[in-house]
């Protein structure tokens, strides 16, 4: 799942977004406003955590930008302005979590992954689909009761087909939820993590669970 978050204090930006990255989110940085609302804009995003006391273009105004152009994307605000009437302010634009400094990532990492899940019909931490189960509080993932090893990459592949079941999803789809704006649309790295996964789906499982649909994407059905 791919995340930007706007915050214009670089050393927590940096800590943030290395602490999702290793949970296996794909994460953009912005630390002002102007170029956050522009990315966000711009690119499709699952979510946006979002500071408020930003330079150049303040969140609150980022926020009203995203929703007046009808982006249904998840907000979260991380801000440290405590204050009842800067949240109610926050919901009533549109946030869909509110969050003060000083924080525990753990909590972060924790709302982001309900406010993920919320996009779904899920009634616990645990994707399953066939003999494959993925837990998404411990990133681990069980085929036939038995421990499959993943990469970083590998796991937040199945987990978005996982979150889509029976949809085709095209290798553009994958570049833009899993992948950061880093990643190179031209090169391999699309096939050649998805090749290793379902390598090692199907020595689990005994066969690829995941079809492709020449010219036009994956389907896991």
């Amino acid at each position: 799942m791919r995340i930007l978050i706007i915050e214009d204090e670089k050393e927590l930006l940096q800590d943030i977004a290395k602490g999702l990255t290793l949970k296996g989110y794909a994460v953009d940085q912005a630390d002002n406003g102007k170029t956050g609302c522009q990315m966000a804009v711009d690119e499709e995003y699952d979510l946006v955590v979002l500071d408020l006391n930003l330079p150049e273009m303040d969140g609150f105004s980022i926020l009203k930008e995203l929703r007046q152009n009808c982006f249904q994307t998840k907000v979260l605000i991380l801000s440290a302005n405590s204050e009842l009437d800067s949240k109610l302010s926050g919901f009533e634009l549109g946030a869909s979590d509110y969050m003060t400094k000083p924080f525990h990532f753990a909590e972060l990492e924790a709302r982001i992954r309900v406010l993920l899940n919320r996009r779904f019909i899920q009634q616990s931490n645990c994707l399953s689909y066939e003999e494959i189960s993925l837990n998404t509080l411990s990133r681990t993932v069980e085929i036939k009761g038995e421990p499959v090893s993943l990469t970083t990459k590998e796991l937040a592949i199945l987990e978005y087909f996982l979150l889509n079941q029976g949809r085709l999803i095209t290798q553009q789809e994958l570049i833009e939820h899993v992948w950061n704006e880093d990643a190179d649309p031209l090169s391999n790295s699309v096939r050649v993590h998805l090749s290793s996964l379902r390598k090692k789906l199907k020595g689990a499982l005994g066969h690829d669970p995941i079809q492709t649909r020449i010219g036009e994407g994956y389907l896991l059905c």
